[in-house]
């Protein structure tokens, strides 16, 4: 017996959204389809470290480690996640030098005051002249800051010294001096006696593990998650050699005095050069820059890039440096030398992902000429067009409107901002912004990040006050649907869905932020207006929101049992290993009904001593230990809190308190002084009518007098 053809199956027709990711291939989102089904390759441009992280840095880190929390928890994907370390860079070797140089003349016995003097006189003609050579207006900035500090403490010195002050004034006069012209002391130096330092390659990687470990302590003090891979370049020189060496075999680079170049002009005859950057080819203060400040390229004395010689095509770039003294090397068919910038991620990714991976992210400021110099040398090595599949970059950050620099003052490191603001509070004001575009770290800003988390704090204290005592074995949990509950659960599944819409657009957090919002202020109403409130419902809406906020990194608990951010200790690696909240509560639970029952026999004994009492365990003692507790109902209300938080409102509470009766007295002041105003102008009303009448009187009097007189002489 067939069936019906009316009555047989069919399959639901899709017509919903797909991920899309923006790639800087083509300006534009596309839809993500991985190389490997559910599996994603991604390498990540890491720091280079000769310096301390800062937040310009942070923008990237903490942009990525957000995407890549979204595609492995909420979509699913199995991500390997490689990242390099680049501990062989001109700047490293520059900064190993200068404070080697500089140890060494601080700690000298033979500096005397005026060799110092002397030397920073030098040291600033050299400083003069790297100014007047220089293009960028920050650093010309720069430099000038650098100028007048030491003028300053030089003249102090000199100035001291004339008017013979004591050995340890004059002592502290030479520090300073010292301190102050560190940077372009050590500059001068290494420009002299740089190149001609016999440093192990050692002492280099020194300063690089050094910033490297502090590189990994600010990215856990931000929670961001490690990598699964990590590559410095230091390890990769042995896989790096024979990558250069079929780049040449293949025709895309040459030998020029013992250094390896890339032919810009052979490849792009066969391939594309420059597919992210088409336009800025000939940005030779780019490519100079790429080469590293101890390349062949300088600029004249009008700051006009010079290429170095070696080079058959100007926009050519360097693979292998040939070493000079005081530069760490390496044995190499074509000599000793090191690698260059952009060779060593093209070598590194493709040695841990293989010739073609899914992901490739790093700043905006990369894309031209790292980046597109790494597309070149891979797919010049492997000899076709497509090494990478999405390319995607963070956006610029600057600081209150400017771009971040040393010489305007509005450098901040990522442990200045963790001084003001916590690593939530950090990753909100993220979140709140597209990860592609440009972030403004600023106090407006980041009050839009404080008030968000404060909304979200506040919404699930409230939530927690009506599903603590819910049981999820017990049958009574399990409530009848009414008609409210159905139409906040229709609202809140539509928002779900838009959710879903906004992270399928490019992982577009800000939109998510606005749909947890919404979220948020739909409870809220639901709470406020509800007699009998649906613990389960909201419980829910309250565990998705976390869930969402936990995939974004801002708590560590992804298990789904937490509700908001909770109250918990830590260990070494991050992890919670005890809940705070969980376990106090039943304690705190105890004592508050406790104190419920003191205050209710207070009150009827009019006792204000124990209200008094029961008010400041309530302000005072509780607060400090994270608790607040809510008066009002049928019963007191228990929330637990970062004591940080509730430090903060109780001193809001008694500026607010001091204003109204600042406010009160102002008034009462305002209000004696219009009253005695006013009987003053009462007074001197009443005074101007006697005044009147005496004068009438004495008129009167005096007409009286003047008739009589007229009558006489009449007569």
């Amino acid at each position: 017996m067939s069936l019906n053809s009316r009555s047989q199956w069919k399959c639901p027709t899709f017509d919903g959204v797909r991920l899309r990711l923006y790639n800087s291939f083509t300006k534009k989102k596309e839809i993500f389809v991985p190389l490997n089904d559910n599996e994603i390759r991604w390498y990540t441009c890491g720091p280079t470290v000769y310096d301390t992280s800062h937040m310009g840095h942070a923008r990237s880190y903490i942009s990525f480690d957000i995407l890549r929390r979204v595609l492995q928890d909420y979509f699913g994907y199995n991500v390997v996640y490689c990242m390099n370390v680049t501990d062989i860079d001109d700047k490293i070797i520059k900064r190993t030098r200068e404070r080697y140089l500089y140890k060494q003349y601080i700690e000298a016995s033979d500096v005397t005051l005026e060799k110092i003097i002397d030397d920073c006189h030098l040291a600033l003609k050299y400083t003069i002249n790297l100014k007047s050579r220089e293009t960028d207006t920050d650093k010309q900035t720069m430099y000038d800051k650098q100028i007048t500090t030491v003028e300053k403490s030089t003249a102090e010195l000199k100035a001291n010294l004339q008017s013979s002050k004591s050995d340890h004034d004059i002592n502290l006069y030479r520090t300073k001096l010292l301190t102050d012209s560190r940077d372009i002391l050590s500059s001068y130096f290494d420009s002299i006696s740089g190149q001609n330092l016999k440093l192990d390659n050692s002492i280099f990687l020194d300063l690089a593990r050094l910033y490297e470990s502090e590189y990994h302590n600010d990215m856990f003090k931000l929670n961001i998650l490690p990598p699964d891979i990590l590559t410095r370049v230091s390890e990769y020189v042995d896989e790096i050699i024979p990558f250069i060496q079929k780049i040449i075999d293949n025709g895309y680079a040459y030998v020029s005095n013992n250094s390896v170049y890339f032919d810009t002009i052979k490849f792009n005859s066969e391939h594309t050069y420059a597919k992210l950057e088409p336009d800025r080819t000939s940005d030779l203060a780019a490519l100079a820059e790429g080469e590293g400040v101890l390349s062949g390229s300088a600029k004249d004395e009008h700051g006009k890039i010079q290429t170095t010689s070696e080079k058959r095509n100007n926009c050519d770039f360097v693979l292998w440096k040939k070493s000079k003294q005081g530069e760490p090397l390496w044995t190499s068919p074509w000599g000793e030398g090191r690698p260059g910038w952009h060779i060593e991620c093209s070598v590194m990714a493709s040695s841990i992902l293989g010739k073609q991976f899914d992901i490739h992210t790093g700043g905006v400021d990369l894309k031209f000429p790292h980046h597109d110099n790494e597309i070149a040398q891979a797919e010049a090595y492997y000899n076709h067009d497509q090494w990478v599949n999405y390319f995607l970059h963070s956006g610029h950050l600057t600081i209150c409107g400017c771009k971040m620099s040393k010489s305007l003052k509005n450098f901040i490191t990522i442990n200045q901002a963790l001084e003001k603001y916590s690593n939530r509070q950090i990753r909100l004001l993220f979140l709140l912004h597209s990860w592609s575009n440009t972030l403004d770290f600023s106090d407006n800003g980041m009050d839009r990040a404080l008030t968000y988390e404060k909304l979200l704090n506040e919404f699930f204290l409230n939530v927690k006050t009506h599903i603590r005592n819910i049981k999820l074995n017990d049958i009574q949990s399990y409530k009848k649907f009414d008609d409210k509950d159905k139409q906040l659960n229709e609202e809140i599944s539509t928002l779900k869905r838009e959710i879903h819409v906004a992270l399928c657009d490019s992982i577009n957090t800000a939109g998510c932020m606005d749909q947890i919002r919404q979220m948020i202020s739909l409870t809220n109403t639901y709470m406020n207006s509800t007699k009998v409130v649906n613990a389960l419902l909201i419980r829910n809406i309250a565990s998705y929101i976390t869930r969402i906020l936990s995939i974004f990194g801002l708590t560590n608990d992804n298990s789904g049992d937490q509700i908001g951010f909770g109250k918990s200790v830590q260990n070494a690696d991050g992890r919670t290993i005890v809940d705070v909240e969980q376990i106090a509560m039943p304690y705190v639970e105890q004592f508050s009904n406790f104190r419920d029952s003191v205050r209710k026999q207070a009150i009827i004994a009019k006792n204000k001593e124990i209200l008094t009492l029961c008010d400041h365990v309530r302000d005072a003692i509780l607060p400090d230990l994270g608790v607040r507790l809510e008066d009002g109902g049928e019963k007191t209300a228990i929330k637990f809190c970062d004591p940080e938080i509730l430090r903060k409102e109780r001193e809001q509470a008694l500026l607010v308190e001091k204003s109204k009766q600042e406010e009160k007295e102002r008034r009462k002041l305002e209000q004696q002084a219009a009253k005695e105003a006013k009987e003053a102008k009462k007074k001197a009303s009443k005074d101007k009518k006697n005044v009147a009448s005496s004068g009438d009187t004495a008129s009167a009097t005096s007409t009286a007098v003047v008739e009589e007189n007229s009558a006489q002489d009449k007569s």
